[in-house]
């Protein structure tokens, strides 16, 4: 990252006040991390799984790194949605790092699975939108990343499949849940218990992805996407992401959107929405 010379001019000299790294984009930030990239680009946070080399295989500290830095994004809100993808054109994610766990026994495995489903459960539960920009082979862990991001938006050289019984094992992520969720319970188990990946074209026909673009017009399409949710309310998108949820969580879910509903109400967001549909503008959630 090139230098940054600020100075100021006293009595005809300049002097150097400081010397620090400068970013060229004010919009463009990193957050940096062992096996991920989090870059912000305004209202967009791009997670990036960089572990090319390894076909983005997922690693225990991978894993903990993409849910320490989505529960900061939580916190933070400064963003309207989250995508995540993995480097490069071959893989978002081709499976679990196996020579990792190989030797593991019962209790390790356990623990593992254990962690990473927390994860996994914290993408489905976060409050702002998380998208998979899925480009090339999501297999297993992969797979089962996609699953637990809100959307998933695929390149035409995508690969989606739980190869997982090929390992004598059955996937440890949430795989068989929202898999079965997504797709059907029939469909599911076919692809589970043959361990067969589908194409792109397919999973859209399965609704396992909502769209199939290009490589190239991949991230162009999940930033627009984004992009579109900032005329929306967070805090309403927060609450449709809860409800839908509930379905899942043995809640009562219609009670739960009842309530939901009422409290809006008395949000800062239905007062600016309905405002501004009334005085015919658009609104401002800030």
């Amino acid at each position: 990252m090139p230098l940054g010379i600020y100075a100021t001019k006293s009595r005809g000299e300049y002097l150097i006040l400081i010397l620090k790294p400068h970013n060229p984009n004010p919009y463009l930030c990193t957050a940096m991390y062992n096996n991920i990239i989090s870059e912000n680009q305004g209202v967009v946070q791009i997670i990036t799984i960089n572990r090319e080399e390894k076909l983005n295989a997922l690693n225990v500290e991978l894993i903990q790194e993409i849910g320490q830095e989505v529960a900061r994004l939580n916190k933070e809100k400064t963003v309207r949605g989250i995508i995540i993808t993995g480097k490069g054109q071959k893989a978002f994610a081709a499976g679990a790092d196996i020579a990792e766990f190989a030797n593991f026994g019962e209790a390790q495995a356990k623990e593992m699975s254990a962690k990473g489903g927390e994860v996994f459960t914290s993408l489905e539960k976060s409050k702002i939108p998380v998208i998979a920009a899925v480009n090339g082979y999501a297999l297993g862990g992969g797979c089962e990343l996609t699953m637990a991001c809100h959307v998933r938006i695929a390149s035409n050289n995508a690969l989606f499949g739980q190869p997982e019984v090929n390992l004598g094992v059955p996937p440890g992520y949430g795989g068989t849940q929202r898999l079965a969720q997504i797709i059907g319970r029939g469909r599911a188990l076919d692809m589970l218990i043959t361990a067969k990946s589908i194409n792109a074209a397919t999973a859209l026909d399965y609704g396992l992805v909502t769209q199939v673009v290009s490589p190239e017009e991949l991230m162009p399409t999940c930033i627009t996407y984004v992009e579109k949710l900032v005329g929306k309310s967070p805090l309403a998108i927060a609450e449709v992401i809860k409800c839908t949820n509930a379905l899942y969580e043995n809640m009562d879910g219609l009670h739960y959107e009842i309530d939901s509903f009422a409290r809006s109400f008395e949000t800062p967001d239905f007062n600016e929405g309905t405002t501004a549909f009334i005085e015919k503008r658009k609104p401002n959630y800030g």
